[in-house]
């Protein structure tokens, strides 16, 4: 069925847009009455959000178009990279980058405390027992360590296929993997959620994988039916071989919105070159030297863009997109030219079509209005986080569903 035959309201975004009427006063309560207001958007509710594993450090025009569009960061905690040697750990480049992004007011995760690959290989040298009690002061390490800066966190990512990786040089398992042979998926999740929140923090904890058909949703029902406590299903979306259509989208998020939580699509790419060949089943097997982007490959990945992310805010059950990496160039994965920049740091048509959507078409532009004799004035526009000003007094409110009135104390 193509997006023409569907019914218009499929892919609607207003459900995402609210009235409240806020009442305006001062510190001791007296309505600040028929005066001039002025309300700004800060931040959405919904999470848009993009792998930021260099941002903090690249130039500041690079920084500047990120911030321009994305409000939320992941971060890198790929165990191999984080600690290569037993002990030495990159705790303090990680802080600075996280205090970077904290006082821009973006939102942070960390990705991810558990996985079989991008691992230390140091780890698998061990016992399973030493293996397994290193894990797990680990993820005590890390979530308490970042506490107060990165609260959200992809706990265990790709755990479907976790027990049978053999990817490997000499072809033996890796030792997350032969500790999820041994333990369980199920239990390997329960390993990874309760060390995190044994921390003594609350931390939001996200269950990711590549894998959305049956397999990952019969441990996601094994997982709540063991009372394991996850947060949000995390849905990679990775689609080097071509955007996969908005009826996709919706029937995908169908099947997992029935498990009640929040859905975050913590992986998105869409490429801006030649398409990888559909025969190809596991895209690790796909490496060319030279991937280009072409111009005929930006338009449909802008337009690619803009369908896929309207499918996603459209549907109730999705808190937050996440796209893999802003910049084409030496990181990106598989070398694909999926950014929404070219290598040379200038925006491809992706990039503002994005920036439209989200800054513009879903934004809240500054806007003036005026209180009444009771100190109220309307504010309507997207969930989130907005800045109220009048007479140079400021505050911030954040305009949810369900409030049909919120008192502002403007000092």
């Amino acid at each position: 069925m193509s997006l023409d035959q569907r019914d218009s309201a499929a892919v609607s975004v207003d459900h995402r847009r609210t009235t409240t009427m806020l009442r305006l006063t001062e510190a001791d309560g007296t309505p600040l009455t028929r005066r001039e207001v002025r309300l700004q958007q800060r931040q959405h509710a919904f999470g848009f959000g993009c792998a930021a594993f260099e941002v903090a450090d690249a130039d500041p025009p690079y920084q500047d178009l990120w911030l321009n569009l994305f409000d939320t960061a992941t971060l890198p905690f790929y165990w191999g990279r984080y600690e290569p040697q037993r002990g030495h750990t990159r705790r303090e480049a990680l802080l600075r980058a996280a205090r970077w992004f904290a006082e821009r007011e973006v939102r942070l995760k960390g990705h991810p405390l558990v996985w079989h690959t991008v691992k230390a290989p140091w780890v698998d040298q061990l016992s399973l027992a030493e293996a397994e009690e290193l894990l797990r002061g680990r993820i005590r390490r890390e979530v308490g360590h970042f506490a107060g800066l990165i609260d959200s966190w992809d706990a265990i990512n790709e755990v479907v296929i976790m027990p049978r990786f053999t990817n490997e040089p000499d072809g033996v398992p890796n030792a997350i993997s032969r500790l999820c042979a041994q333990k369980g998926r199920v239990e390997m999740v329960r390993l990874a959620v309760e060390e995190a929140r044994s921390a003594g923090v609350r931390p939001h904890l996200v269950l990711n994988d590549f894998d959305l058909g049956p397999e990952y949703e019969h441990l996601i029902e094994q997982v709540l039916e063991a009372g394991i406590q996850i947060d949000a299903i995390g849905l990679q979306s990775h689609m080097h071989q071509g955007f996969r259509g908005q009826e996709y989208l919706t029937e995908t998020c169908d099947r997992f919105a029935r498990f009640g939580l929040p859905l975050h699509w913590t992986e998105t790419t869409l490429v801006s070159g030649d398409l990888m060949p559909e025969h190809i089943e596991d895209l690790n097997d796909h490496r060319v030297p030279d991937w280009p982007s072409t111009p005929e490959g930006e338009e449909r990945q802008a337009a690619d863009i803009v369908a896929h992310y309207t499918a996603l805010v459209a549907h109730p059950a999705v808190d937050s997109v996440t796209y893999w990496g802003i910049g084409d160039g030496g990181d990106a994965w598989l070398g694909a030219p999926a950014g929404l920049l070219r290598a040379d740091g200038s925006p491809k048509p992706a990039y503002h079509a994005l920036r439209t959507l989200v800054r513009e078409d879903w934004w809240l532009t500054p806007t003036t209005g005026r209180t009444d004799d009771q100190g109220r004035v309307e504010l309507s526009g997207f969930a989130g986080r907005y800045e109220v000003e009048a007479g140079g007094a400021t505050a911030e409110v954040v305009l949810e569903s369900g409030n049909e009135e919120v008192t502002v104390v403007l000092t």
